[in-house]
C-alpha cells in the first residue's frame, strides 16, 4: 500500500497531468502516423482542442502541456534512433511496421522517455505506457508493450534494475 502524499496531493495531481499528457501524446503520434499530420499542426490541434477539454462528449483530463509537447516533438526528432531500438526488442518476425499504429505510438513514446527523460524512473515509464496501451487494445498487446519497454529499460538504464 502506498503512502499518501504529504504535500496536499500535488504529486498525485502532477502524476495525473503527466498521465494525461502521455495519453494525449500517444493519440497525437497515432494521428500523425495515420493521417500524415505535421508536427506543428498536431501540437496546435491538441493544445487548443483536446488537452483538458470535452471533445465529442468525453472529458479529457488536464494535461501537462510542456510534457506533452516534449514527448511528441522528442519522438518525431528521435524516431530514426528509436525505431531500430524498438525493432531489436520486438520478437523476431514482428518488425515495428507490422505492429498496430496505436501500439507503435506507445512504444515510441515510451522509448523516448526511457532514453531521454532520466528524471522519470524507468519502472514508472513502463507502467504508464502499459496503462495507456490498455485504453486502446487487448491485454495481450498491453503485455507486449510492457515486455518491450522493460527490455529497452534494462538495456538503456540497467543501473535502475540492479538492486
Amino acid at each position: 500500500m502506498s503512502k499518501p502524499p504529504t504535500n496536499g496531493g500535488k504529486d498525485a495531481r502532477k502524476a495525473n497531468k503527466r498521465g494525461a499528457a502521455r495519453l494525449a501524446a500517444v493519440q497525437a503520434l497515432y494521428q500523425m502516423d495515420m493521417a500524415g499530420s505535421g508536427l506543428n499542426e498536431i501540437l496546435a490541434e491538441f493544445e487548443s482542442h483536446w488537452l483538458g477539454r470535452e471533445v465529442e462528449g468525453a472529458q479529457y483530463l488536464p494535461a501537462e502541456a510542456a510534457f506533452f509537447r516534449d514527448i511528441v516533438t522528442g519522438v518525431v526528432r528521435e524516431q530514426r534512433a528509436l525505431d531500430p531500438m524498438i525493432d531489436e526488442a520486438l520478437q523476431r518476425g514482428w518488425p515495428l511496421q507490422r505492429i498496430e499504429a496505436v501500439i507503435r505510438a506507445a512504444l515510441r513514446a515510451g522509448a523516448y522517455e526511457l532514453s531521454h527523460r532520466r528524471d522519470i524512473p524507468a519502472r514508472v515509464v513502463i507502467t504508464e505506457y502499459a496503462d495507456v496501451a490498455a485504453a486502446f487494445v487487448e491485454r495481450d498487446e498491453t503485455g507486449m508493450v510492457n515486455a518491450v519497454l522493460d527490455q529497452l529499460a534494462r538495456k538503456l538504464r540497467g543501473e535502475e534494475f540492479t538492486a
